[in-house]
């Protein structure tokens, strides 16, 4: 029976109006969203990311309903972008890598669970992820799982914290600040790193 998550649970404050950004640290990052390590997710990048599942969402039926209730959807997404890049550097660090075999099996295996590709857009387009961006949902998934095959979950969930922390996550103030610990914004409520096997959700925690 399949039982890993297909989806991270992301829980954030609201988009806000985004001029040239300054990080929560003491260096400016004019344009950055976000800093991790040497990688800048830009307020370009969050932007795309945001509108293509906004146009996803104005193409469903349930289009009005899935727009009400992502008011959240800039920060989460933006959280899920550093989640991303926090969970494929501890895998690194571990020797955990994704193949496309691997990434492709896993699709298949959620398609079956969930009753079709079409079912699979909606339940992810329903969490806040568009369709082009599913597979890097289940990658970071994959490697999650793997890291908690290899180490156990608790030590798992130290290794993600300390590469958190050692990546020096640098979150633009308009949306939070980091919590290494926790690995989201300090006004998240519920921590990210739970167990990756857990049945996919409805809807974001």
């Amino acid at each position: 029976m399949i039982r890993r998550r297909t989806a991270l649970s992301v829980s954030a404050a609201g988009l806000l109006a985004v001029p040239l950004l300054t990080g929560c640290g003491s260096t400016p990052h004019p344009g950055a969203a976000a800093v991790v390590g040497k990688d800048r997710i830009t307020v370009a990048q969050l932007q795309n990311q945001v509108e293509d599942v906004r146009k996803a969402q104005r193409s469903s039926p349930q289009g009005r309903q899935l727009l009400a209730g992502s008011a959240r959807l800039g920060q989460d997404t933006l959280v899920r972008l550093i989640q991303y890049r926090v969970i494929e550097a501890a895998g690194r660090d571990n020797g955990i890598d994704v193949t496309r075999r691997e990434l492709q099996e896993r699709r298949e295996e959620v398609e079956k669970l969930l009753g079709g590709p079409a079912a699979v857009d909606n339940r992810f387009l329903a969490a806040g992820i568009a369709p082009d961006q599913v597979d890097q949902e289940l990658s970071a998934g994959l490697v999650r799982a793997k890291l908690e095959k290899k180490l156990g979950q608790a030590r798992a969930v130290d290794e993600l914290m300390k590469t958190s922390e050692a990546l020096r996550v640098d979150v633009n103030p308009r949306y939070g600040t980091w919590d290494a610990k926790r690995g989201t914004a300090r006004t998240v409520q519920e921590p990210w790193l739970r167990p990756a096997e857990q049945p996919a959700p409805e809807q974001p925690a």
